[in-house]
């Protein structure tokens, strides 16, 4: 199933798209899609729908985040050795994670903010992982059990802020408007091997990152277990598993976002995001 949230900011209903590509109504079956119904018999239960009998949506209604409530949003750092090497840092021993801020969370296609004062925002697509079961020290082996789907995230980072303000990422990380999610959220029997997966993102129509999660270092199964180790992932949470190389960061010249810059990304079957880039508010 590919199922969104769809409708304005803090409005959005529950949705799914059909095998046509046509958006269908679901707020009439369950109030949300959150933590309480990415548990494998509830999302079996929605699976058995015959979607002809769902309302039409009419339009092309804005695509919120597809899960509300998300409780942890946690990102995986140099997980791929080749954006390793692009930034000249070492491979890790193990995973290095991070906490994005909630308050990051953005609709695939909502507008990303320059920061006052950024001057090296950077983007970087990624496989972005759901969890659907409560986990706590779960093994490598049942890991996927725990996972409800996967969707696109853009780890929308500022550099300067990551990296020259001390020793902390997260400054650089959980920026208003930083953490694009979705459009869909995929459930996990729709993804045949999550570790064979086409990732891209293009800049003003120009391909910047092209790769394959085959590349990456320590794979979902294995993020999903050592995270769990750590902290106990609550269905709903997010983490996000690592970019490819073609980073603003890694390019020479170095190239990083600014005003009125589109971007395109996506993962195969997990759809695309489009977003501009835009200067804070004043």
């Amino acid at each position: 199933m590919r199922l969104v949230r769809y409708g304005r900011p803090g409005k959005e209903k529950p949705g799914l798209f059909d095998d046509e590509g046509r958006l269908r109504d679901l707020s009439g079956v369950i109030q949300d899609i959150d933590g309480a119904v990415l548990n494998e018999r509830t999302l079996r239960k929605l699976a058995k729908i015959d979607t002809k009998t769902l309302p039409l949506v009419r339009g092309n209604p804005r695509l919120g985040v597809p899960v509300k409530g998300i409780g942890k949003f946690i990102g995986i750092g140099m997980n791929y050795a080749d954006h390793c090497a692009e930034t000249g840092s070492p491979v890790p021993a193990e995973p290095v994670f991070f906490t994005k801020a909630i308050s990051c969370l953005n609709g695939p296609d909502d507008p990303i903010q320059l920061p006052k004062g950024s001057k090296k925002t950077d983007w970087e697509v990624e496989l972005g992982v759901v969890i659907g079961t409560r986990a706590q020290y779960v093994s490598e082996e049942e890991a996927l059990t725990f996972v409800a789907g996967y969707c696109v995230v853009n780890d929308v980072t500022e550099r300067a802020y990551q990296f020259e303000m001390g020793s902390q990422w997260d400054k650089g990380k959980g920026c208003d408007s930083f953490g694009p999610v979705g459009p869909f959220l995929v459930t996990r029997d729709d993804v045949y091997d999550v570790q064979d997966l086409d990732l891209y993102l293009e800049l003003n129509g120009k391909r910047m990152q092209t790769g394959n999660t085959s590349s990456m270092i320590f794979t979902v199964a294995q993020i999903v277990s050592y995270v769990s180790r750590f902290m106990t992932l609550e269905p709903g949470d997010i983490i996000t598993t690592g970019t490819p190389p073609g980073v603003g960061l890694g390019r020479k010249p170095q190239r990083f976002l600014k005003k009125g810059d589109k971007l395109r990304l996506g993962i195969a079957g997990l759809g695309e995001q489009q977003a501009e880039v835009v200067a804070f508010p004043k």
